[in-house]
């Protein structure tokens, strides 16, 4: 299942100040348009109103200041034509209010217009540098073949006495491709901040979706490791509450010992059920406690506590050097053995259950615990069980580098063996 990331909230985030942005910056939507890259209409931010009424007045002045110049040449133009001249660019400089939704429309109609009406000409200008900065280079080339064929036609009606033909065509196409360069460059770095807020925007999302995984990765090893402590615990609490019940007549020093195992093991349950609780209310980066993890030097206790609880247990340790098995893998080589003694009291209490590790740097370290069927029935109910313990310890030798391997032989008895890889020396640099 894919995840759609979505921008922070907020109605514009990351713009301190969203009025002096071009509106269609704000946008977050497209809608299909003439080159499939008009976003749908926006209302006009404090900026576009100052930028629209600038170069609505500048399109003006431009175009009265041209009008005023036709008719101080050596030939002037009639009465008739100036006024006609005069009409036509004001209505032509009021089409510009429409060129952030109709670009093209507007820029070829002023296009058409200029071509008989010098008061049009600097509409005609800002037309097209709106077609350059809303369109793609396609549209934006034909719109400015237009408006050159226009200025040429208005060139031949209206020439210039006091400039060559070829010099005048030069200058207008001079003036032409600048507006196009310069509307180009605009939407080019329009382009840009739009495409560097929408990586900000990922790179956010996905930051708090990398934080929101490791958070609940964290929270799936927390809760592996309650299980495997959990399990051990409740394990022998219900052994020795089940020895308590059918040896009634045990003497009073038995029983007190037993209460106190009893006692000692729903206190340690407690603490690690508080603990995990702790941590998985905590909204933070989810990290353990500061309580101590258990390495391989505290193997030779896990399996003295079996022994307590009442659980025959046969050890066989070939470790030469402790110290050089790095923490992870020691924690790992203690859980194996804890999530096997747990399965042997539940499910073959009577029997004798046989853990060896051994260590050689050349073969890795092996971890085998064996125990024969059980004999008869037990007429206690058996302990409940989540199903998950061989799949977790799977998982997590799996982590570690390791292989699990876990069923019945042929001798009638069952065998769980992990083999976990010999940590590979410290690199000096």
């Amino acid at each position: 299942m894919s995840t759609v990331l979505q921008p922070p909230p907020g109605p514009h985030p990351g713009v301190d100040h969203p009025s002096l942005v071009p509106a269609l910056l704000l946008a977050d939507s497209l809608s299909p348009g003439v080159d499939g890259d008009e976003r749908r209409p926006v209302r006009r931010s404090v900026r576009d109103w100052v930028v629209d009424v600038s170069l609505f007045l500048t399109a003006v002045g431009v175009g009265l200041l041209l009008l005023v110049e036709s008719t101080n040449r050596v030939d002037p133009p009639s009465d008739g034509t100036v006024f006609a001249d005069l009409v036509v660019g004001l209505v032509s400089c009021l089409f510009l209010w429409g060129r952030r939704r109709w670009p093209v429309g507007v820029a070829v109609v002023l296009a058409l217009v200029s071509a008989f009406s010098a008061t049009a000409g600097m509409a005609c200008l800002i037309a097209l540098f709106t077609v350059a900065v809303h369109r793609t280079w396609r549209t934006v080339l034909l719109v400015a073949a237009v408006n050159f064929v226009a200025f040429t036609v208005y060139d031949h009606f209206r020439p210039d006495p006091e400039l060559p033909w070829p010099l005048t065509l030069a200058l207008g196409a001079a003036l032409t491709a600048a507006v196009v360069a310069w509307g180009m460059f605009v939407r080019a770095r329009r382009q840009l901040v739009v495409s560097l807020r929408d990586r900000a925007c990922r790179a956010e999302s996905e930051q708090r979706l990398r934080v929101d995984q490791a958070r609940q990765l964290e929270r799936t090893r927390i809760a592996r490791e309650m299980h495997d402590v959990l399990a051990h615990r409740l394990s022998l609490l219900s052994m020795h509450a089940g020895a308590l019940e059918y040896r009634p007549d045990a003497s009073p020093a038995e029983v007190a010992r037993a209460a106190g195992v009893i006692r000692a093991s729903a206190r340690g349950a407690l603490e690690d059920l508080r603990d995990v609780i702790g941590v998985l209310r905590d909204t933070g980066d989810g990290t353990l406690s500061d309580r101590p993890q258990p390495t391989l030097a505290d193997l030779a206790a896990l399996v003295e506590q079996s022994r307590g609880a009442g659980l025959r247990v046969r050890m066989e340790y070939r470790v030469p050097d402790v110290a050089a098995v790095p923490a992870v893998t020691g924690r790992t080589v203690y859980r194996v053995v804890q999530e096997a003694l747990t399965n042997v009291r539940k499910h073959a209490g009577g029997t004798v259950a046989c853990v060896r590790v051994t260590a050689d740097p050349a073969s890795g370290i092996e971890v085998m615990v064996t125990n024969p069927a059980p004999v008869g029935t037990d007429p206690a109910a058996p302990l409940p069980g989540s199903g998950t313990g061989l799949i977790g310890l799977v998982e997590r030798v799996g982590l570690a580098g390791g292989s699990l391997e876990h069923g019945w032989t042929a001798d009638g008895e069952f065998r769980l063996r992990a083999r976990l890889p010999w940590p590979a020396p410290a690199v000096q640099g």
